[in-house]
């Protein structure tokens, strides 16, 4: 049998992965635990795990997440719920188009191709999906429904066309959103600098869900502390002023949240687009070559072009409209070109402005209102905080006179000066939002084409569901390059019009990937549907109980899922009323897995493993010339030459080893550190775990012991009245059944997978100590305790618990049936009426005797005296006090 080796051979444990693995694909449905299900009355439990983009290449990064999805989708079946755990193929996007580009193939090829290498890569590691509930959003079958989605945004206003001031990837030649752009102006995949161009573009108008995104993250209780604030930040509520300043013959609005710092404007300053700078731009070739250079600028670019243009305070200190023309305007690209497209300028209380100011007016101080409650003498330029507004009598640079203002708090004077306004009609109180529309066209092959048409009489039309999927065509290296390529090809964009029958034009571009993703989850529950994107009653499962994932998709994925999700529930396609049309109850996000990196000293190269000698892995050294390298956990990346290879781990250790390894190593929610070197002590442990097999069924009774019965000690069907057990066996069965106990808690709760690990090396220990002892243990007992632990084991090492349970049966002689299919223990803790007395003469601890908890309340002082211990110290004449209490005796003698 293959167990015979596990004492020696750590390579039998990667046989138990080919033999469990066959053996369960072979299984007819009431036998195979993949195709297990509890009663259809049990209540389900939706685990999901965010879908990978199919590269064809599993990394630790991914098993690590398989495999915490996977051991909490064995454990709730373990314990009664019907799981769904579904795996789909987030397969649309710019790096299957890019990497097809390179090989000169279609997409779909390339991606398909990597789909089927990574379920078997994904079977290597025992992760048990649902398979049938497969997805691709790729798909003709899935990507119809996507189009439909889009389609019904459209229908209810959400989805409209404008021509806007875009991001755009000079490398990948595609739009970006906002979101893709890093804070240094940078492409989020391609890394360029961005590009700013004005396109007609799709959008989606997730900002009309601002409020409800916003509020609703207040009762997502089980999501991350740090992904609710990444959220927050990016909708940006901020509740202020919209301010119109008098310009010329017009007026210029902006948005402020500190009308407070009203009276130290020193300047307005406006987008690339906004339309005074437009107008302006027509006769101005300076400017126009400001505005070609600026698109192309960092978004913290300190550039600015003085226009032509004056304005002036909308009102003045004594609350009456100003008219005297003397705010200078610039045009700046640190000014986005949402909501007003303008900002105004108060350098003394906003560090942006103050860096603004002093590269273009280095000569004038910044204007100081508010000052900080508690009046300092020196205080730091700009002062950001709120305070009390201050003029010039109390401040240096401050303004003259401020009025009936002086004195007033930032509040009190905010609220004043927009009531006024308001009164004037030149502002009103307003709740603003950072989050902008969702751009959604992409200039490239590789997406879902946006369902739409353009007809030379008609207009804009959308595509009739009947005629639904618009369908990619076939391409070849001579149509397919980056680029629009469906914008190149004329027998995808000819078409005639779905109203007139008249000439029309398809829509070329492509949606974002992120519209593809935003739904997933739905189709899970219903993937087969052929008649609507998911049937409301199919989705009662949601929302998914348990969404596992990486903390980068905070803002991007899963903000859009909530959007989409709760505009379906707006229109009646689902009921979330649970969670207000929310997707997600519980989101965990692991960390990533780093690997050890070494570096040359001198150079700071990234060394291969190759050029390091690691015979002493405490003390490695580079092979060519003897020297310590520089040593550090970094991210595994293939250019600093620190990937593992699950692939190859797992040939090495076996599947098992390598899931409890990477739970055992951190905690879920923190880097981890991947050390092959530690993978050796789970190693042991999975091998003593089958090896007590043996000797559990060969151990012969130890003599006799006292023993007592326990009656009604009933678990698992398994009734212990007739069974008494020894003190030591009552401490056994206690200690086991706390740590069942510890783990189910640490599971179910915590998410404490490392705990979860030690708890179970810890029970298996406590079981091997007692099959070692020489002390007699009830085999009864033993052989429960051991059933219960390989069935707590098998969520995560399933290989090993099977074989243990499969051999184990077949010594006792019983019928065989999965470990999978059996149910998680009951527990329940032994009372045990005896307990360890103290026992002190003259306040010194002399002796500790086990006697029954009551034993205190009895006439003690004569047993005590006859022990051989006590009697050296105590006589019956010489005792002047007896102390009594739970636990301690003392005597004063």
């Amino acid at each position: 049998m293959i167990h015979r080796n596990l004492r020696c051979y750590s390579t039998a444990l990667r046989e138990l992965d080919k033999k469990w693995i066959q053996r369960w694909r072979n299984m007819g449905p009431g036998l195979n635990p993949k195709k297990f299900q509890n009663s259809p009355d049990a209540e389900t439990f939706y685990a999901l795990v965010m879908f990978p983009y199919p590269s064809g290449v599993l990394h630790m990064g991914h098993v690590r997440v398989y495999t915490i999805s996977d051991v909490i989708s064995r454990f709730k079946r373990l314990q009664g719920y019907n799981v769904i755990h579904p795996m789909g193929w987030d397969a649309f996007g710019l790096p299957a188009e890019n990497a097809a580009i390179e090989r000169g193939i279609n997409p779909k090829v390339w991606t398909e191709t990597n789909i089927e290498k990574m379920k078997s890569q994904m079977d290597s590691v025992l992760v048990d999906f649902d398979w049938e509930r497969e997805l691709s959003t790729c798909s003709p079958d899935y990507y119809k429904w996507t189009q439909k989605i889009f389609l019904l945004l459209y229908e209810h206003g959400l989805a409209y066309k404008k021509e806007a001031e875009i991001n755009w990837d000079p490398i990948d030649q595609t739009v970006l959103a906002n979101e893709q752009v890093d804070s240094n102006g940078k492409s989020w995949r391609s890394g360029a600098l961005v590009e700013k161009r004005n396109l007609n573009q799709w959008f989606i108008g997730i900002t009309k869900f601002a409020e409800a995104l916003n509020k609703d993250l207040d009762i997502l209780d089980q999501w991350p502390d740090k992904v609710k604030a990444m959220q927050k930040n990016w909708i940006g509520e901020s509740k202020g002023s919209q301010v119109k300043f008098p310009c010329g013959d017009g007026e210029i609005e902006v948005f402020t949240s500190r009308p407070d710092t009203l009276f130290s404007v020193q300047y307005l300053a406006l987008s690339l687009n906004h339309p005074l700078v437009v107008k302006a731009s027509e006769n101005d070739s300076k400017l126009q070559q400001f505005i070609e250079t600026a698109q192309k600028s960092p978004q913290d670019s300190k550039d600015g072009y003085l226009l032509d243009l004056k304005a002036s305070l909308p009102i003045d200190t004594t609350n009456n409209k100003c008219t005297d023309y003397k705010i200078p305007v610039y045009v700046a690209p640190y000014v986005l070109s949402y909501g007003t497209g303008a900002v105004m300028g108060c350098p003394a209380h906003d560090t942006r402005d103050f860096e603004f100011w002093k590269v273009h007016n280095p000569n004038y101080s910044p204007l100081v209102t508010v000052a900080p409650e508690n009046l300092r003498d020196n205080w730091d330029l700009p002062y950001t905080q709120k305070g009390v507004l201050c003029d010039n009598s109390t401040i240096t640079n401050g303004v003259d006179d401020l009025g009936a203002y002086k004195g007033m708090s930032s509040v009190q004077a905010g609220e004043t000066i927009t009531s006024t306004l308001e009164s004037l009609g030149l502002g009103q109180f307003k709740t603003n939002y950072r989050i902008r529309d969702w751009l959604i066209s992409r200039q490239r092959y590789w997406g879902a084409p946006i369902p739409m048409v353009y007809c030379d009489d008609c207009g804009t039309v959308p595509v009739p569901d009947k005629d639904l999927p618009v369908m990619l065509p076939e391409v070849t290296g001579e149509t397919f390059s980056r680029g629009n390529t469906l914008d190149k090809m004329d027998s995808f964009k000819q078409t005639t019009c779905p109203s007139c029958g008249g000439h029309a034009t398809r829509d070329t571009d492509t949606m974002d990937t992120f519209m593809d993703s935003s739904w997933y989850f739905f189709r899970y529950l219903d993937s087969q549907n052929s008649e609507k994107p998911f049937d409301s009653q199919k989705v009662a499962n949601m929302p998914v109980d348990m969404y596992i994932g990486g903390v980068e998709h905070a803002i991007l994925h899963l903000l859009y899922s909530r959007f989409i999700s709760k505009f379906l529930g707006s229109i009646g396609l689902w009921e979330g009323k649970e969670l207000n049309n929310e997707p997600i109850k519980h989101l965990v996000t692991q960390g990533m897995v780093q690997g050890r990196t070494f570096t040359d000293p001198e150079t700071g190269k990234f060394l291969l493993p190759s050029e390091i000698d690691l015979t002493d892995a405490s003390n490695p050294k580079i092979i060519s010339n003897g020297k310590t390298p520089n040593s550090s956990y970094e991210k595994m990346s293939k250019s600093k030459h620190n990937g593992v290879d699950p692939g190859e781990t797992v040939k090495k250790y076996g599947a098992d080893a390598v899931r409890a390894h990477i739970l055992f190593q951190a905690p879920i929610e923190d880097s981890l550190n991947w050390n092959e070197d530690q993978i050796q002590g789970v190693d042991r442990w999975l091998r003593r775990v089958i090896s007590m097999t043996d000797t559990l069924t060969s151990k012969e009774p130890k003599g006799d012991v006292a023993r007592k019965p326990y009656e009604d000690i009933t678990l698992n069907g398994k009734h212990y009245r007739q069974l008494e057990l020894s003190d030591k066996e009552v401490e056994l069965f206690n200690e086991a059944n706390k740590l069942i106990k510890q783990i189910d808690t640490s599971i179910n709760v915590d998410l404490s997978f490392n705990t979860v690990i030690s708890d179970l090396m810890k029970y298996a220990n406590a079981l091997n100590n007692a099959l070692k002892s020489k002390e007699p243990f009830n085999q009864q007992l033993l052989l429960d305790l051991y059933q219960k632990l390989l069935v707590i084991m098998s969520p995560i090492t399933p290989c090993v618990a099977e074989e243990a349970w499969e051999i184990l049966c077949s010594k006792l002689g019983n019928p065989w049936t999965s470990v999978l299919l059996q149910q998680f223990p009951e527990t329940k803790i032994i009372e045990n009426d005896v307990m360890n007395y103290n026992i002190f003469v003259n306040g010194k601890a002399r002796l500790v005797i086990s006697k029954h908890k009551k034993w205190f309340e009895e006439d003690v002082v004569e047993e005590l005296l006859n022990h051989e211990t006590i009697g050296k110290f105590a006589t019956k004449d010489t005792i002047k006090k007896v102390i009594k209490k739970p636990g301690m005796i003392s005597l004063v003698v």
